[in-house]
């Protein structure tokens, strides 16, 4: 029996209750149905959320990674909620499934999942970041301050266990090609990269032991589709405390908001608003871009908790911050920089128009 505990996490949106706002209350419930039906014998635990209009299936497990069952399992629960979001009608229903058969890895299906295996330690506090209308480079500048800037993780400096630094596992969504950085020694050639967040992206952060630290999802559904089908909205797993950085650091990124691209129709800079999970309904231009944070302690493979972290009225200050950054972008219109760069626009009707008045370029 494998004494290690793997903690894997789906996301989908599979279709939206009024528009890309929020997730109807029986497609939660199917969730968690289907789950409940399926556990015996494969999930030790499971827990099921929204942020927007994305499905979140929180499960914890002995099967390892990229296990088939696993993923299967998470496929036919986001198939369970589309029958639900058909028959109510829900705007975008199953636009997030790419294909009509399970492969044997939801990879490259459409879904975004992260997921990592370690040994449980004696207290196991776990961080579940979910946003809504962005992409996984919102992630980049967060993880950086987490793991890499002692202004924002003071432990880098005073915990003998984190000074060291950690490595960091970077993604290049063009040529799916990693590579890897080992800090603080690379820190200026890791910046390089992290900086085109459109392009590199973390995928894993590890201590310098080889224990994982961090996990993203970094699948671009334009990338996967050849068209514009709806944002990413990335999920992020942070393991805390104990050589790592404590629950405080790990938050404290979202306490300046920082610009993401997402928001309207995936083709706009915003800024990422850190909410309560019931206030993770975006409206506003489809927006602002959400981020919400789910704590758990986790106790021989059972999730204890969660605990909403980002409904402290101490990120009051980040929401106001947010909202006078979202009036000044919104003034801009379809101009850049509110609206993407051209050549992040090639999976929206940008081609189409295009196409149409090539013949009168002279």
């Amino acid at each position: 029996m494998n004494s290690k505990v793997t903690l894997s996490v789906f996301k989908a949106d599979v279709g939206g209750l009024v528009g890309h706002g929020s997730v109807h209350p029986d497609m939660l419930k199917e969730a968690k149905k289907t789950l409940e039906e399926q556990k015996a014998g494969l999930l030790m635990d499971f827990f099921v959320t929204h942020v927007g209009d994305d499905i979140n299936l929180v499960l914890t497990h002995q099967e390892g990674v990229d296990n088939e069952k696993i993923h299967k399992l998470a496929w036919d629960t986001f198939l369970k909620c589309t029958e639900v979001a058909k028959e109510l009608k829900m705007y975008g229903a199953g636009q997030d499934l790419l294909t009509d058969a399970f492969s044997g890895n939801i990879k490259g299906m459409g879904p975004g999942m992260a997921e990592m295996e370690f040994d449980e330690r004696v207290s196991e506090p776990v961080i579940i970041f979910m946003a809504d209308k962005t992409e996984p480079g919102a992630w980049n500048l967060p993880l950086y301050k987490m793991f890499a800037d002692p202004f924002n993780t003071i432990g880098l400096v005073i915990d003998p266990n984190m000074h060291d630094g950690f490595v960091f596992e970077i993604l290049d969504l063009i040529e799916d090609k990693y590579i890897n950085f080992s800090c603080p020694e690379e820190i200026y050639d890791l910046l390089v990269f992290l900086g085109a967040s459109n392009r590199y992206v973390v995928k894993s952060i590890f201590r310098k032991s080889g224990d994982i630290a961090a996990v993203s999802s970094t699948q671009k559904m334009n990338l996967m589709a050849g068209r514009y089908i709806g944002k990413d909205d990335p999920v992020l797993i942070v393991r805390c405390q104990s050589g790592l950085p404590a629950v405080g650091e790990v938050l404290e990124p979202f306490a300046n908001p920082h610009l993401v691209a997402g928001w309207m129709r995936g083709s706009h800079y915003g800024p990422i608003l850190p909410v309560s999970q019931k206030e993770a309904v975006p409206t506003r231009f489809d927006g602002p871009p959400r981020v919400i944070a789910m704590g758990f302690q986790l106790a021989n493979g059972m999730l204890v908790g969660p605990q909403d972290l980002f409904a402290d009225v101490a990120f009051d200050r980040a929401r106001e911050k947010a909202l006078k950054i979202a009036d000044y972008m919104r003034q801009m219109g379809p101009f850049e920089p509110h609206r993407l760069s051209l050549d992040e626009m090639e999976y929206t009707t940008m081609p189409l128009v295009m196409e149409k008045i090539k013949d009168r370029f002279e």
